[in-house]
């Protein structure tokens, strides 16, 4: 993921911070609990393709 991008890059619900995780190729959203796919190098940024951290997930 290109560091420049993710530095643009806010959670579309609650415009916070998103964090990398590399080898689920995911952006996290700890505020809101979800995790946005990474496609082909394209980070999905839709609610409805997201999925719900797991309780071990969250900090």
């Amino acid at each position: 993921m290109d560091k420049k991008l993710l530095d643009i890059l806010a959670c579309p619900l609650c415009k916070g911070r998103l964090e990398y995780d590399k080898s689920n190729k995911e952006l996290i959203c700890h505020f809101d609990r979800l995790a946005f796919p990474i496609r082909d190098g394209i980070p999905v940024m839709l609610e409805d393709e997201a999925r719900e951290l797991s309780s071990d997930e969250r900090r």
